[in-house]
């Protein structure tokens, strides 16, 4: 596979999370194949990068240890559950929601409100004069914690501890910060006020694409942004400060912006670059496996994947996107035995859309501040600070 970026054994070694003594262990095992010349050992960052999902499938963790991704409190949440690899929000498909209804809709069942109400026009001038002071160097996920800052502190209820405010900020988040990212426009329908924000296209499929995004992210069971969002109701934070604490865990490539590297593979791809290529760059460049796949909830593939991939397909001008991600996706089916998860369909939506490249960040959060608020209301049924863990000391002695 010498036509690939190779990793160097350091870089094979930090993919793998072990020291370089360990990575000539697997290769005199066997269980690892490597190049030598001048410069060094090299390896097949694909071979590297199916070996360590093999590794991940087979845990041996030492007895007291906890295993990356092994939860270390098990919540009762009557939000989301998979059942035979089909993701419902409560009773009801998410993947029929996504196809029928809008995210209005859904959120206003969830909440079992009649509508969401949004902030004023005053509220949204102070918030969009508020991001528009940071100017362009501020990502996507600035500007939203900004927008959530600026309509809370222009909030005079914000500090009631009724529960119900939940669902009022819920409603004024939702429909305030895709209108505070947007320079100009009333915080009306939230899909097609969105993708005014985000999209250079004006294709008129789009709002109805972002609606079924939307609905697609608003739970999956006990995310780490979810957890955050919990502990923060645990302490009976406002509405404004669960969702503030949630985007802090949300904002990480291993969570919420995944579909950034995504984006700029499949580019890649559009562009002319072999799959294998891109794949192998993504992976050498990012050090955590390769965007848009994997995910450890399903047996199979991703469903939000394959739902939001089947709209964009059907989709007038996507043709050339999807060719692009059936060719990485086809690689790495044959070289690392993965699928499509939900950052890669993101990443297809805001290329497509002529999107930044972290829209998809924007999209993800966004809808998923419905959940967050939805785990806020069954936290604030629970006992206050019951998510305060006891820390065990494991330093040296005290003398």
């Amino acid at each position: 596979m010498s036509d690939l970026p190779r990793l160097t054994a350091v870089e094979a070694a930090a993919r793998l999370g072990v020291k370089p003594e360990s990575l000539y262990a697997y290769v005199s095992r066997g269980l690892l194949s490597r190049e030598r010349d001048a410069a060094g050992s090299s390896f097949d960052p694909l071979e590297v990068e199916a070996f360590a999902r093999r590794r991940r499938r087979s845990p041996r963790a030492a007895p007291g240890t906890v295993a990356a991704g092994t939860p270390l409190m098990v919540l009762d949440t009557n939000l989301a559950h998979i059942d035979d690899d089909e993701l419902h929000y409560r009773e009801r498909s998410a993947s029929r929601l996504a196809r029928e209804q809008s995210f209005e809709e859904v959120v206003t069942w969830l909440w079992d409100v009649p509508s969401l109400r949004g902030p004023s026009d005053a509220d949204l001038a102070v918030a969009r004069r508020t991001i528009a002071a940071l100017g362009e160097t501020a990502s996507s996920l600035d500007r939203i914690l900004v927008a959530v800052a600026a309509l809370g502190a222009t909030d005079p209820l914000r500090d009631d501890p009724d529960p119900s405010q939940l669902i009022r900020v819920g409603a004024r988040l939702l429909t305030g910060v895709p209108a505070s990212l947007s320079p100009q426009g009333d915080a009306d329908a939230i899909a097609p006020t969105l993708w005014r924000a985000l999209a250079a296209s004006g294709d008129p499929h789009g709002p109805r694409l972002l609606d079924a995004a939307l609905v697609l992210v608003i739970d999956h069971d006990l995310a780490v942004s979810t957890l955050a969002a919990r502990v923060a109701a645990s302490a009976r934070a406002s509405g404004y400060a669960v969702v503030t604490a949630a985007l802090g865990a949300f904002d990480a490539p291993l969570h919420g912006t995944a579909s950034r590297a995504a984006v700029r593979m499949l580019r890649a791809v559009q562009e002319g670059d072999p799959a294998s290529t891109a794949i192998a760059r993504a992976v050498r460049d990012g050090g955590r496996g390769i965007p848009g796949f994997g995910q450890a909830l399903y047996a199979g593939a991703d469903m939000r994947a394959a739902v939001l991939m089947e709209l964009l397909r059907e989709t007038p001008g996507s043709a050339e996107v999807m060719a692009a991600v059936d060719a990485v996706a086809g690689e790495v089916a044959r070289r690392a035995d993965a699928r499509p998860n939900l950052d890669l369909a993101l990443a297809a939506l805001a290329l497509w859309a002529q999107m930044p490249d972290d829209a998809g960040a924007v999209v993800f959060a966004v809808g998923r501040i419905a959940g967050w608020i939805t785990h806020a209301l069954d936290e604030y049924d629970e006992r206050p600070m019951r998510l305060r863990p006891r820390g065990r000391y494991v330093g040296p002695a005290s003398e």
